[in-house]
């Protein structure tokens, strides 16, 4: 999977267990990213449907969610991926904007991006294997990328792993039937069939994953945008379309308040950290307004790895310390009391919070 902040990946294990307990037989992951849930869902037997606005996003969930693993054709995927690694480098887009004018990916791999890209819409832009295809060249270029991580900025000096060749890989595809969903999470969540399980993941402070990963949301769309910036950010970061209301102090408690309250699932679970823009009393309230018993669980977790660093000026020279390592990340439940009681119980009863 690709480097993701906010990835649920610490945390998979138990979200997969609160699934079992459940009962759930289908599944809703509303705020999907990098489809790191949804896919546990799926291999637990859930027939999920994966949303996100992100055009990275959908690709993923086309690859991990809707494809099923035991229906695609390995033997095509590898005949496919090879046909690529063997186009000439050309150099495109990639090259130029995020390998000349900016630092993301060194040229020898910027030139076999721009390739790829360009033979997977050529050869595979009709075909079912496309999102399949796509996964792997994003995959492969967070393999090679000269990042921490985030696409706000780029490593001063070549980060060693940007300096090995680009190489495909067939990517694990996961069992079981599921849907990806381009689109709005609250519109979504407004006109969307019932399901047994919500879970929702939703953005809790002013970072946005449209700046965030913007290399990638390029690299599917593959549309050669205008840019500024260092970064090289798409000019249409600066269109208000592409700003969320869940990256608002002001406008973010409503937008979870209504999403809240629109899921239509016998069970709701909201992932939360205790750095949001709302606190867990405020969110363990707009849960209780669903008319249902509440629990809350909690779990100690590392900060992501750019507060390891300190604060940084535009030419690279530390000026600020490091931040705090640790924070807490919640898993609120809304549901009939004796699911939530089995669900507790395959988390740890450790976990719950008092009160």
């Amino acid at each position: 999977m690709i480097k993701y902040l906010g990835s649920k990946r610490a945390l998979v294990g138990v979200l997969g267990r609160l699934a079992d307990a459940s009962g759930a037989a289908t599944a809703v992951d509303l705020f999907t990213g990098t489809t790191r849930v949804a896919q546990e869902f799926c291999r637990r037997g859930l027939t999920t449907t994966a949303v996100d606005v992100a055009a990275y996003s959908h690709v993923l969930a086309g690859c991990y969610v809707e494809a099923d693993a035991d229906r695609v054709d390995q033997a095509e995927v590898a005949e496919a991926l090879a046909r690529l690694e063997g186009r000439p480098g050309v150099r495109g887009y990639v090259t130029e904007v995020f390998c000349e004018q900016a630092r993301y990916f060194h040229p020898d791999n910027g030139v076999r991006i721009d390739a790829i890209r360009d033979g997977i819409d050529e050869w595979y832009g009709a075909s079912p294997l496309r999102p399949i295809l796509l996964t792997s060249l994003l995959e492969a270029a967070d393999a090679v990328d000269s990042t921490i991580g985030l696409q706000m900025s780029y490593l001063k000096q070549w980060a060693p792993r940007s300096l090995k060749p680009l190489r495909l890989r067939p990517p694990v595809l996961t069992p079981g039937a599921g849907r990806a969903v381009r689109g709005d999470a609250t519109a979504y969540a407004a006109s969307m069939e019932p399901v047994g399980l919500a879970y929702l993941d939703p953005p809790y402070n002013q970072h946005r994953y449209f700046t965030n990963y913007h290399v990638w949301e390029t690299l599917v769309r593959w549309d050669a945008p205008g840019h500024y910036g260092v970064a090289c950010k798409r000019l249409d970061a600066r269109d208000p379309e592409t700003r969320s209301p869940f990256n608002s102090r002001r406008t973010m408690p409503d937008a979870l308040a209504r999403t809240i309250a629109a899921v239509r699932a016998e069970v709701v679970a909201v992932s939360f950290s205790d750095e949001g823009f709302v606190t867990i009393d405020d969110l363990v309230a707009m849960m209780r307004d669903r008319g249902e018993e509440v629990r809350v669980l909690a779990f100690d977790s590392r900060r992501y790895i750019g507060a390891k660093l300190g604060v940084f000026n535009p030419a690279g020279v530390r000026v600020g310390q490091e931040g705090h390592l640790r924070n807490t990340e919640f898993v609120v439940l809304a549901g009939p009391g004796d699911t939530l009681e089995r669900m507790v119980d395959a988390a740890g009863a450790e976990h719950l919070r008092a009160g």
